[in-house]
């Protein structure tokens, strides 16, 4: 009895390091199936009353880090928006098809201070929109007189995932399948001293980008799947 318990025991850690094994070496890249991500066509170059604004390009500012990122990502696209008021937000999407441990998406977090920014604040926090809430991440960063507050998310699969422990188990959860997800990040930041009013702008922002795009972009940029519904907090 007690060399059948002890056998079925070995037998099913077994199976279990079998799986685990399996998952961790997944070999279908769920990018190949369905609509191919094209962020320059995803995205409208204008929306609601905001405009592509080409004076104010976005340069990435150490050469190395731009290396690392073609090397991390299959598409990046950066551009700056401005409204009919005047207001500025600059728009930073990168995705990557491969999103296995040696490809992970790399954070503001990190790559701010790795371009000599200095991170005063960070929390995590919720874009509602008429679509859906999208838990975010907010920073409070700057770089000399220089004040940048940004929001940011990230994607594996169709799913926004906050921390290192999401990510890790979104992972796995694709790995057991045998599949490799993709995903995104995406930055919105303003230059603007008053990091309650880039927020706050920055919000709009998004709630108007996400309402412009199709329902499968939708799904691929921020994990939103619900239908249209009024936000009175618009009006």
């Amino acid at each position: 009895m007690n060399f059948t318990r002890r056998n079925f025991i070995i037998l099913a850690f077994m199976m279990l390091a079998s799986g685990l094994a399996w998952a961790l070496a997944p070999t279908h890249h769920i990018a190949d199936d369905g609509q191919k991500v094209d962020l320059e066509t995803m995205i409208p170059a204008q929306f609601g009353v905001w405009h592509e604004d080409r004076q104010h390009s976005i340069a990435i500012i150490d050469p190395q880090q731009k290396e690392t990122m073609e090397k991390i990502y299959s598409q990046t696209l950066t551009r700056s928006y401005t409204d009919d008021a005047g207001n500025l937000v600059m728009l930073s999407i990168a995705y990557g098809s491969d999103q296995s441990d040696s490809k992970q998406l790399h954070y503001p977090d990190v790559c701010y201070p790795a371009q000599g920014f200095q991170i005063l604040s960070t929390r995590v926090d919720v874009v509602k929109t008429d679509f859906g809430d999208i838990r975010v991440k907010r920073l409070l960063t700057s770089l000399g007189q220089r004040s940048e507050p940004l929001t940011y998310w990230t994607t594996v699969g169709n799913k926004v995932v906050v921390g290192s422990t999401e990510t890790k188990l979104e992972q796995l959860s694709y790995g057991f399948h045998g599949q490799i997800p993709d995903g995104l990040l995406f930055r919105v930041s303003s230059i603007n001293h008053d990091s309650r009013v880039a927020y706050a702008t920055q919000e709009r922002f998004v709630r108007e980008l996400v309402a412009a795009v199709s329902a499968n972009d939708r799904l691929k940029l921020a994990g939103l799947t619900g239908a249209a519904t009024l936000n009175k907090a618009m009006h």
